[in-house]
């Protein structure tokens, strides 16, 4: 199983907010950002704030993908 976080990036495109205004909003690195738009791990923490500063649920930011993550198997 994968995560995506297309939903964040339209999300934001919809609120016109860039990410590095989220960046500010939320007070997290550069790097959350990076990782994010590859589909990597972060932390729970980064979620709790991204949300918070979004005021948005974990679903409106983010989808597993279960099907990418058995083809990888």
């Amino acid at each position: 199983m994968s995560v995506s976080y297309h939903k964040l990036f339209h999300l934001l495109i919809d609120r016109g907010i860039t990410t590095i205004d989220l960046q500010k909003q939320a007070g997290f690195s550069g790097n959350i950002i990076t990782r994010m738009k590859r589909n990597q791990y972060v932390s729970l923490e980064s979620i709790e704030k991204i949300c918070h500063a979004l005021q948005c649920g974990v679903d409106d930011i983010l989808e597993f993908d279960v099907e990418e993550g058995k083809a990888k198997k």
